[in-house]
């Protein structure tokens, strides 16, 4: 049989599989550089459904968002990054209105690419929706930069307001240029059902011991599809391949290399001078 024509096949030693294991790592069509790219500008990439990809649209709408990147600066973040977003508002004092919290969520491909801030304003939980390249948007910041254990924090909507309180004059916190960025390993506790998700169906990692009765796991367990784990053409179906990754990543790395390095010095000069004022 095949598995026993297989077992009778000479095996690679440990040093030959040490060898073999980098080699294979190096057939990546994609720099060493230009790696992290897909989590620093996810919305540079795609649609995975086939049916709405439109090349010509995409090219321009590329064009687009980094002219917008060219105009203000847009910092890398991710879901529990704490930030401060500065809008304008003809009905503010000032015409600008500045919102501080913590992301909880982002979404979107391309021009349509949304983030959620989430944070309390008297006692009441507030979470404001923004379009990363609406023209609008006339600040971003970065107060504290890190990461939390699941793709999304919409469940600080049925946890305690404490998870979700950021001070609006909070002081950002100087991250070093290339080092990795820190995952807080925070889990919350979420207050008693009844809650706005069924979130012991979503294998959270940020959340305490929901402490459910067993028959909810029992339906949970009823509902899950572990064979999805195998299905390779679901899993195609939702890459892109690296052929299309590489024409978007060195446009976005040529961007990087002139624009965004010219804005990092001039943000480095703005906090000397702000220093020794």
């Amino acid at each position: 049989s095949c598995r026993l024509f297989a077992s009778q096949l000479p095996q690679p030693s440990d040093g030959e599989a040490e060898s073999i294991a980098p080699a294979r790592r190096h057939r990546s069509k994609i720099p060493e550089k230009m790696v992290d790219y897909r989590f620093i500008y996810p919305e540079f990439l795609p649609e995975t459904d086939f049916s709405l990809r439109n090349a010509i649209r995409e090219k321009l709408e590329r064009k687009d968002m980094l002219s917008r990147r060219t105009a203000i600066e847009i910092p890398e973040f991710y879901v529990g990054t704490i930030m401060a977003v500065t809008v304008s508002d003809n009905n503010a004092p000032g015409k600008q209105n500045r919102f501080v919290g913590i992301c909880i969520m982002r979404h979107g491909v391309g021009m349509r690419h949304q983030f959620t801030l989430r944070n309390v304003v008297d006692n009441q939980g507030v979470e404001i929706m923004y379009d990363l390249y609406c023209p609008l948007i006339l600040k971003i910041e970065v107060l504290r930069l890190e990461k939390r254990l699941d793709e999304h924090l919409r469940y600080l909507r049925d946890a305690p307001l404490e998870y979700s309180t950021f001070p609006f004059d909070m002081e950002a916190q100087t991250h070093t240029e290339g080092a990795a960025v820190p995952v807080n390993t925070l889990k919350v506790k979420l207050k008693p059902r009844p809650w706005l998700e069924r979130w012991e169906r979503q294998k959270l990692k940020g959340v305490q011991d929901l402490e459910l009765p067993q028959r909810f796991y029992d339906r949970a367990a009823k509902v899950e599809t572990p064979w999805e784990r195998y299905d390779l053409m679901k899993q195609y179906r939702q890459v892109i391949t690296e052929e299309d990754q590489l024409p978007i990543w060195e446009q976005v790395d040529q961007h990087r290399s002139t624009v965004e390095e010219t804005q990092r010095r001039q943000r480095r000069r703005q906090l000397l001078q702000k220093g020794k004022k």
